[in-house]
Order: C-alpha cells, then sequence, then structure tokens
C-alpha cells in the first residue's frame, strides 16, 4: 500500500517546548492533514500550519478535525484542548509531548507528602513576592496576602488604563452577560490556563495533582497560571478595554496575549520554573520503561523473566 504523508517524526526532531508558539485558537473550521502541516479551512479561505511549531491547539465550537490530523498533530507533540466557545470550558485534551514519567514521580512524591507540600505552596507565593519572606507563614495567611495582591493589581491597572473596576465576575453559560473588563479578563485567563496546560503537559507533569489548588482535573494548572496572571492576563485583559471598549473583544484579547506571551518569551520562563518548583535539573524527554522492583531497584523492560529455580533459557 502507498504511504501517504511524511514519516512520523523522531522525538529529538521536534522543537521543544520552550522554542514553540503559544497557543493557536480555532473555530467553526475543518482541519485536515496536507503532508506535515494541518490544513484550516474556514470561511475566510484555506491555511497551512506547521504544526511542530504549535505548543496547544485549542479546538472551539463548529471544529471538524479529521484522523489524519489528529495522527500528524499527536506525533508532533503538541497539546490539544478541545473547548467551548471563548475557551471557558475545557471537555477534553490530547496526549502532549513528554514521554518520561520521571517529572510526575517528583510531583506525586511531593503532593503527597504535607510538610513537602506546604514548601512547594510556600515556593510558589515567594515567587510572587520576591522581596519578602514567606517561609513560616500558614496556608491561611498566604491566601489572606495573595488576595490582598490581585486586588491592589486589579486597582493599580484600574488607575493607569481608566478602565472601571469593581469585581471579578463572569457567568461560565453567558459569556455575553459580563462587562468588557469580565470579559476581556475571561479571554485573557483561558489563553494562559491553555498554555499553562500545554507546558506541564509537555514535560510530564500532571494537570490535576495541585499543590493548592485541590480536587479538580486542572488543579495544578490553576496553581501553576495564577503565578503569571498579575503580569501577563490582568494587564491585558486592561489594556485592551481601554483601546477597543467592547468590540471585538473575545478575539482581540487572544490576539493580544499572544503578542505578549511571544514577546516575553513566557514559555521559556514557564519551563525554567516548573523545573526549579518540582526540584527536576533534568526533564528530557526519554522514550524509555523500565520495570520497578523494591529491592532490585529498575529492571529491563522486553526481557523475559523467569522464575527462581527455572533452568529453562
Amino acid at each position: 500500500m502507498k504511504k501517504i504523508g511524511a514519516d512520523k517524526p523522531k522525538l529529538q526532531e521536534l522543537g521543544r517546548i520552550g522554542d514553540r508558539i503559544s497557543f493557536l485558537y480555532l473555530e467553526h473550521a475543518v482541519v485536515n492533514r496536507q503532508d506535515s502541516a494541518i490544513k484550516v479551512e474556514d470561511s475566510t479561505g484555506i491555511i497551512y500550519i506547521p504544526v511542530a511549531i504549535i505548543g496547544v491547539l485549542l479546538l472551539g465550537p463548529g471544529v471538524d478535525v479529521t484522523h489524519r490530523a489528529m495522527e500528524l498533530i499527536g506525533d508532533s507533540g503538541a497539546a490539544v484542548l478541545w473547548v467551548g466557545e471563548h475557551g471557558v470550558r475545557q471537555y477534553a485534551h490530547g496526549r502532549a509531548l513528554g514521554h518520561s514519567s520521571k517529572l510526575l514521580e517528583l510531583q506525586a512524591k511531593l503532593v503527597s507528602n504535607t510538610r513537602t507540600r506546604i514548601a512547594i505552596a510556600r515556593k510558589m507565593y515567594q515567587k510572587r513576592f520576591p522581596t519578602e519572606d514567606v517561609s513560616q507563614l500558614t496556608m491561611q495567611e498566604l491566601r489572606g496576602k495573595e488576595g490582598s495582591r490581585i486586588r491592589r493589581v486589579y486597582r493599580e491597572w484600574s488607575k493607569k488604563t481608566g478602565v472601571e473596576w469593581t469585581r471579578r465576575e463572569y457567568n461560565h453559560d453567558n459569556f455575553e452577560s459580563s462587562t468588557p473588563i469580565n470579559k476581556a479578563l475571561t479571554e485573557a485567563h483561558q489563553a494562559l490556563y491553555g498554555l499553562c496546560y500545554s507546558v506541564v503537559a509537555a514535560l510530564g507533569a500532571s494537570p490535576g495533582l495541585g499543590f493548592i489548588h485541590t480536587g479538580h482535573d486542572l488543579a495544578f494548572i490553576y496553581d501553576f497560571a495564577d503565578l503569571y496572571k498579575a503580569e501577563f492576563s490582568i494587564p491585558t485583559a486592561f489594556e485592551v478595554v481601554a483601546a477597543y471598549g467592547d468590540d471585538n473583544i473575545a478575539d482581540r484579547t487572544r490576539w493580544a496575549m499572544r503578542d505578549k506571551i511571544r514577546e516575553s518569551k513566557l514559555i521559556l520562563k514557564m519551563v525554567a520554573d516548573l523545573k526549579d518548583l518540582l526540584g527536576d535539573d533534568d526533564t528530557r524527554n526519554a522514550d524509555i520503561i523500565n520495570l520497578w522492583d523494591d529491592k532490585e531497584g529498575l529492571q529491563k523492560f522486553g526481557v523475559q523473566y523467569h522464575e527462581f529455580g527455572d533452568d529453562n533459557s
């Protein structure tokens, strides 16, 4: 049978997550495959996108994606999230780049012990308060301190941009019912969540094992995204509303977030921060499987083992 399309790329041939563009949002389009690119067709025409340069592909309402397109996306290591309108809900996701469980095992070990879990939580708060010592604060004290910081950030950006601010509110089921600034914040935060998810999953960590948030399959994503909201999604939302009001707020906010993420090289910072938080200095993807043994250590996979005393070779 004649082979269709390019060969599956080897893991070492793929772009590192830190070198990729942040995210691409698609809606009301047909996504197919053309050689090593995805072919996106909508009412405006057709474009071809080399999927190996994408960190996360956000598939919104009205997207039809073919099996061959998903095959290419999976082989290229791009994270795929099926989201609701304006990205406010995440319905499903596909496998990302990481093949190693090293970071996941570190994360599970840290989150399963109260002492180390608090230590990592404090480390995450310390990144938000770099000039203060938070090493002795309780979780309750840290939550209160963070709440005050975020309220202050909202007030400062309201004053800088002239955009009126009262409080954070949004309705999952009715995006348009919110004020322009709340709609922009929702869009900006969702774009940030998507990018955080792509980095966490690509490096092999778990989106659900949170240190501060808990009980949700995206708990660690919310933990991780909170490190960047004050610098990225909140300022972007206020700047977009100040410039455009309520005109095409969803698209304009996503475009602004995309540009800010690219210009700041945020993905590189996220990769470094994730390694630092979980204490891993080497998260290279390794397509290696071992067998666990409580006495002998890691054993080779793919070997036919015999019972003790079995002389058959």
